[in-house]
């Protein structure tokens, strides 16, 4: 997560949702601020309301990183909703009922294999780009990395296992047959030289997904093999370590222990697990080490929760090899307080001789401008210490950040409950790298640092030929010969550990195709199909015909998009919440020109506040155009229904705004599907008193069609089959026939959700009066998007995209083969409709000729 609002998610499922703060993306110059949603770096009255909103954000005791929780537990509701949380033999389930089904066309072939340019030249738009922020190529976002010689493997949020053979110069997806691609950690056992990889990412972001147990590779990736039973599925897994003859898992369960050799199938042993589970029914073992030249006897694990008191929390130590029953809790002296422990990293030096911790506090979570409580050192390499704390966020700002302008509204550290890593120079105990949403190099064990890989080059003296840097929002570090490599939100850098200054950094994102799509569309012209769409932490992404890269015209998060069918330069993007922008030059500028200008209602426009505004949209608000009137007519989703028919003229401000409210859904309740064909709109939308959270959740549909605006489906029921109190995904219009409507659920049945309801996909042919469930041979697994497609009906899931005639309309099969087993978030539909893309979270686009 970049710059932007970033909080916390909802749950979890086996490979559904978890936990987590918002992975926002970066902000470009003029972006918005991380901790205020505003521009810090924009000239004018921007950076100006920027930091005022900041100040006036702390006056008033909101700070900015709350609404950001908010915000972020948005992805995950969508799977688990009306519960907060899903037990993991759902997704099991769901994965025998879809291997059960036929298969029907093509195959999928990839879109986006081309590297993603952050900082293409051209594309310089002096408010909503980041070019020239350093990053360079980026791709989605690494949890793990595992380092063996010249090989590196590394583990992508939910893009599974990569492997390079050249030190991160070229990579290969090498786990796409697992069960799951959520990375949570991955790991090469020295003993042997085995490749270990732990599903389920364990960042604590919103949009995390549980994953499926442990998994080991004793030929380099090509083929892979469970570990244990069914013991760590739905759980995240944030570290593998070995010792003594075991390997360690710190999982979302505690801490568990399993033979590193011999027979595989044998269960795990959950060694650690103390105190009363704390919030989604973790025991959140954040880290696990062994020390090093104690034989394996020695093992320590952090467990903690990043924004509350749990009773579990603190630092555990075994001395008996981490065997269940030998582990006790620390009191740890010095300067580092067990009371103030949330989330905690550990780095041993290679003699054992050193301990570092960094160290997030539960308390400072959710306020400014840090939730950091330190970066400690016990010189005795004893877990109870003494420790000292070696820096704070005021000493890593003093250090070459790029945060420093920030101030007291955002500072180093402001997500260190996100973004967490450290590790010690195997030569040299006292040279240390620590990540959080930027690189520290410390050469003299944390008395003094250098921010070696700094948020961007906007902020900086430097700016506008500083060196290269790294993406923001570290998540992994590993050291292999000379050189140490870093993993974040952006993907997978490297340079030589004899450096000491900024930059130097190698840019290995080339060939990690990891990208994580929200949403996207397709234009056409005689040259060729043109595709935009918005990204988690890499703003909006556009791919010409026959170009070698695909470039980045607008920065922050990206999220739904409008492009014109014949005139692909012409598009409509979102940042989050609603915050829309267009261009109509394909984002193309010189750094000084406009390529975009924001039309947003959304209260969180911000280079204006219009009158009135939308005071609740979805973090990834949808809006659709009007297929009958493209140019012109467009509608979009808040707490109010939008319409404006000004289309490309489109304009708004403070002093006036084409948008119009044509419905109000009624107050705390929000939008999260839209379907438009002429004068007929379809709302699907969520609410209830505590603002579409679970406990009092409620969901229903709004439309217009016959003439005026009324509610057809609520919380009380409706005509026909009964439709799920869960959370509605996705709408869906035939054409010339506005009256004919589908729906899609996300989430799970009752079978697994208390009040879930039944089925995934329901029809109307009156307008929304009466319903037919048409859910059939589905797997009972997250809808996230529906489409009818000449004469089927599409579905998007977190299992793949299914296909059903509309003469047949309750019989699926699979949709094409060679899809990676990545979540998809939705669907788009060439505008000839000769063939469908898959937007995954994950992989990036694929296609597929039209069923």
């Amino acid at each position: 997560m970049a710059a932007s609002r970033r909080g916390a998610g909802r749950l979890l499922v086996p490979a559904i949702v978890i936990v987590g703060m918002i992975a926002a993306a970066t902000p470009g110059p003029g972006r918005a601020d991380p901790g205020t949603g505003r521009s810090p770096t924009a000239t004018g009255r921007i950076a100006e309301r920027a930091l005022t909103s900041a100040a006036d954000a702390n006056e008033k005791g909101t700070p900015d990183s709350a609404e950001a929780l908010e915000g972020a537990e948005q992805y995950a509701r969508i799977r688990t909703l009306p519960a907060e949380t899903v037990p993991a033999a759902a997704y099991r389930s769901a994965r025998r009922q879809a291997a059960a089904l036929a298969s029907t066309g093509g195959t999928w072939t990839e879109i986006t294999r081309q590297p993603y340019q952050s900082d293409a030249a051209g594309y310089e738009d002096p408010v909503f780009s980041n070019s020239g922020g350093g990053a360079g190529f980026v791709s989605g976002r690494i949890q793990g990395l595992a380092v063996d010689g010249s090989t590196v493997f590394a583990a992508a949020a939910d893009g599974g296992v990569w492997r390079s053979r050249d030190r991160g110069r070229t990579w290969t997806a090498v786990g796409d047959h697992l069960p799951t691609l959520s990375g949570g950690s991955v790991a090469v056992n020295p003993a042997d030289h085995s490749v270990w990889f732990g599903s389920g990412e364990a960042s604590t972001a919103f949009e995390n997904y549980a994953g499926l147990g442990v998994y080991r590779s004793r030929n380099d990736g090509q083929t892979w093999r469970r570990v244990g039973g069914h013991e760590l599925e739905g759980q995240m897994i944030g570290t593998l370590v070995f010792g003594r003859g075991f390997v360690f898992a710190a999982t979302t369960g505690g801490v568990y222990r399993h033979r590193s050799r011999g027979d595989l199938s044998t269960h795990w042993q959950r060694v650690l697990a103390p105190g009363t589970a704390g919030p989604y029914g973790f025991r959140f073992a954040n880290d696990v080490a062994v020390r090093p030249r104690t034989n394996g006897r020695v093992v320590i694990a952090a467990l903690g929760w990043r924004t509350g008191s749990v009773d579990y929390a603190g630092f555990w130590r075994s001395t008996k090899g981490g065997a269940r029953g030998t582990w006790h809790r620390v009191r740890t002296r010095g300067k580092l307080r067990s009371s103030q422990i949330g989330r905690a990293s550990f780095a041993y030096s290679a003699d054992g001789t050193r301990l570092y911790a960094l160290v997030e506090s539960w308390q400072y979570a959710l306020s400014e401008p840090s939730a950091l409580y330190g970066i400690f050192r016990s010189t005795s390499g004893d877990l109870r210490g003494p420790w000292e704390r070696r820096a704070g966020w005021q000493k890593l700002a003093g250090s070459g950040s790029a945060m420093a302008p920030f101030g007291n509204s955002y500072a180093p550290g402001v997500q260190a409950w996100y973004n967490q890593a450290i590790g010690v120079d195997p030569a040299d105990r006292n040279h240390l790298y620590v990540g959080l949403e930027e690189v520290y190099e410390s050469t003299n064990g944390g008395g003094t640092w250098t921010t070696a890989g700094p948020y961007w080059n906007f902020t900086l003296p430097c700016s506008p030929s500083c060196l290269n840097t790294t993406h923001p929002d570290q998540h992994a570090v590993a050291f292999g010969p000379g050189v140490v490599y870093v993993g974040n939100d952006g993907g997978v850098y490297r340079r030589p550990r004899s450096r000491h200054t900024r930059g130097g950094w190698v840019n290995l994102n080339r060939t990690l195709h990891t990208l994580q799509y929200y949403h996207a569309a397709v234009g056409q012209t005689a040259r060729g199909d043109t595709y935009w769409g918005g990204l988690q932490d890499n703003g909006v992404g556009l791919l010409r015909p026959g170009a070698s890269q695909q470039v980045s015209p607008f920065g922050g998060d990206g999220g739904d998009v409008i492009v014109h069918p014949s005139k692909p330069k012409n598009a409509v993007v979102e940042y989050t919440d609603m915050d829309m922008a267009l261009t109509t030059n394909g984002g193309a500028s010189n750094g000084h020109t406009l390529a975009f200008r924001e039309i947003s209602p959304s209260c969180s426009a911000f280079t204006y506040t219009p009158s009135p505004c939308d005071p609740n949209p979805r973090f990834i608000a949808p809006f659709e155009a009007d297929p009958e009137s493209p140019d012109q007519h467009w509608v979009a989703g808040g707490q109010d229904v939008w319409e404006t028919t000004e289309g490309w003229n489109t304009t708004c401000s403070e002093s006036g705004c084409d948008w119009t409210i044509g419905h109000d859904l009624g107050s705390g309740n929000s939008t999260t599907a839209l379907a438009v064909q002429g004068a007929t709109v379809y709302a699907g939308w969520c609410g209830g008193a505590d603002r579409c959270n679970p406990g009092d959740f409620e969901s229903g549909i709004d439309t217009n069609a016959g003439g005026s605006w009324q509610r057809v489906v609520d919380g009380s029921g409706n005509g026909g089959d009964p439709l799920p109190q869960r959370y509605i995904t996705g709408l869906a219009l035939e054409p010339g026939d506005p009256q004919h409507v589908f729906v899609a659920y996300g989430g799970y049945s009752r079978r697994w959700i208390d009040g879930g309801g039944v089925g995934h996909v329901f029809e109307s042919t009156d307008g929304g009066a009466t319903w037919t469930g048409i859910t059939g041979n589905l797997p009972d697994v997250p809808a996230a998007d529906v489409e009818v497609v000449g004469d089927h009906l599409v579905l998007a899931t977190d299992l793949g995209v299914f296909t059903s005639a509309l003469t047949s309309d309750d019989t699926w099969s699979r949709l094409g083969g060679g899809l990676p087993n990545a979540a998809l978030n939705s669907l788009a539909i060439a505008p000839d409709g000769s063939f469908l893309v898959a937007v995954t979270h994950g992989r990036g686009l694929w296609k597929i000729a039209a069923p």
